[in-house]
């Protein structure tokens, strides 16, 4: 075989996924990662017998991480295990009424019709609206480029030219729920999807009403070993292909010559390569790594989505009426978005996300205990205080859950870990904090992310979340794919 030598430039999800796939077509593939650790922010937390995991906690659309065993002729069963979700989430409001979306979507339904006086019909016809929008622009958006002609001139795209009417590009997702549903509460559901991607739902297209069609038709699942072990599965399955993984090598420059990525400079020394293959955040690339080269100032110059303040809760008491996922809601969930995209601060009621695989894999905590991931959305890094945001937003998080929960937290709270936006950026290399890269706030969001290839440098790739299809599992599992396209497979 003619092998040739490629360089992937950190390995998160959608770095090594891009490393299974070089390999699979016949390339040395070399991972500079320049954490001690593979997974970027797919990764976990163990303390005082409490298991977290650090990163995404939602997994849909399984086939994506399955894809890559079958690609190396191995069967998937085998080495990654997950169960289907019979309740995809547990939402909670301040005045006492609770919902559990089943993924039985009649049951899901009929629930709401009980509990919220919600027509059953409203939430089928929701669902079979967003199935319509992921059937004519998921093969578009997801699982091509948006760079090339020919994605634009092909039989998906003809497909979808006559329907761009019902597809949500002129209306925000807000405005689009506010006609399907009567019910408040079920618009601030189905606006809470604007979330998965760090955008606003009153200023997001309604085009991300694609969203709910993955959770509810499609299903959410959980790996049954925790959502870190997408990562170690895969990685060695990378590793069985015969990648070899650089720990703590910091890449400080990719080295281009007469127009040619042909190499990367690392820990000192120079390694050289046919391609590179670029999974650091696309903004903090071009700052550091790709400084002396070309700047796509419109593209870098895009507001950041949205970040996060995450504590990790060893919490001494089980709490029954919790499930894997759980939403207990802001009363005024447009203030709260204010605050995090207009005013850059934290809401003084903000939306509480709590995440306990303990549910699921009861050796996360000790007996009779429960591992809390306790998550709000809050703005990116511009130079707050953080250290003042984050005491006043844990005082409110606490108040919000002792409320909701009839409960006294603080003293049941044995393990605490946190992260916020500065350690997301030091930690991950994300811009500002920012957890999904560019912000989707405008209907031309998904034109303004960056190719998986470069226009003006050759041999250099790019994959990840912060560039085309966009981020979380599996859009930066697909993002891995489409750049992978580009790349011809080696000839024995």
């Amino acid at each position: 075989m003619n092998q040739k030598l490629a360089i992937v430039i950190g390995s998160g999800i959608a770095g090594i996924a891009a490393a299974i796939r070089l390999a699979v077509k016949g390339y040395q593939v070399e991972v500079f990662e320049a954490n001690s650790y593979p997974g970027g922010k797919l990764s976990e937390i163990r303390k005082d017998g409490y298991r977290f995991d650090a990163g995404p906690s939602l997994f849909t659309l399984p086939e994506q991480v399955e894809e890559l065993f079958c690609l190396a002729g191995k069967d998937p069963k085998e080495h990654f295990d997950y169960q289907k979700l019979d309740v995809t989430c547990h939402y909670f409001w301040e005045d006492g009424k609770r919902i559990q979306v089943w993924a039985d979507i009649n049951r899901f339904a009929e629930e709401v019709e009980t509990k919220l006086g919600e027509p059953a019909d409203h939430i089928r016809s929701a669902l079979k609206d967003s199935s319509f929008i992921y059937k004519h622009l998921a093969p578009l958006f997801m699982h091509q480029s948006l760079h090339k002609l020919r994605t634009w001139t092909g039989p998906d795209a003809l497909k979808s030219y006559g329907k761009i009417g019902r597809l949500g590009i002129f209306s925000t997702m807000n405005q689009a729920n506010e006609k399907l549903f009567e019910n408040p509460k079920l618009v601030q559901l189905f606006n809470r999807y604007a979330t998965y991607n760090g955008s606003d739902p009153y200023q997001t297209p309604a085009t991300l009403n694609i969203i709910p069609h993955l959770e509810f038709n499609i299903g959410a699942y959980f790996p049954k070993k925790g959502m870190h072990d997408i990562t170690l599965s895969l990685y060695q399955l990378s590793k069985d292909l015969g990648v070899n993984y650089h720990f703590d090598s910091k890449v400080e420059e990719v080295i281009v010559e007469r127009g040619k990525a042909v190499g990367v400079f690392a820990n000192g020394k120079r390694f050289d390569a046919d391609l590179v293959v670029n999974n650091m955040d696309m903004v903090n690339a071009y700052k550091t790594i790709l400084k002396k080269q070309k700047q796509p100032k419109r593209l870098l110059n895009q507001p950041k989505s949205s970040s996060a303040l995450i504590f990790y809760w060893g919490i001494k008491k089980e709490f029954k009426e919790l499930d894997l996922h759980n939403i207990l809601f802001s009363e005024d969930y447009n203030s709260e978005f204010e605050h995090i995209f207009k005013k850059g601060t934290i809401y003084q009621d903000p939306t509480v996300y709590i995440n306990s695989t303990s549910v699921c894999k009861p050796d996360d905590a000790p007996t009779g205990c429960m591992n809390w991931f306790t998550m709000i959305n809050v703005p990116n890094n511009q130079g707050q205080n953080w250290d003042e945001l984050i005491a006043e937003a844990r005082k409110n998080i606490l108040a919000k859950i002792n409320r909701i929960l009839k409960t006294d937290l603080e003293p049941l709270i044995e393990v605490e870990e946190m992260l916020d936006p500065r350690l997301i950026e030091i930690k991950t290399s994300s811009a500002q904090g920012a957890l999904y890269g560019n912000s989707s706030n405008n209907r031309f969001a998904a034109f303004l992310r960056h190719a998986n290839y470069s226009s003006s440098i050759k041999n250099l790739y790019f994959c990840g979340g912060s560039v085309h299809p966009g981020g979380g599992i599996p859009l930066a599992l697909l993002s891995a794919k489409i750049m992978s396209d580009f790349i011809p497979k080696l000839e024995d």
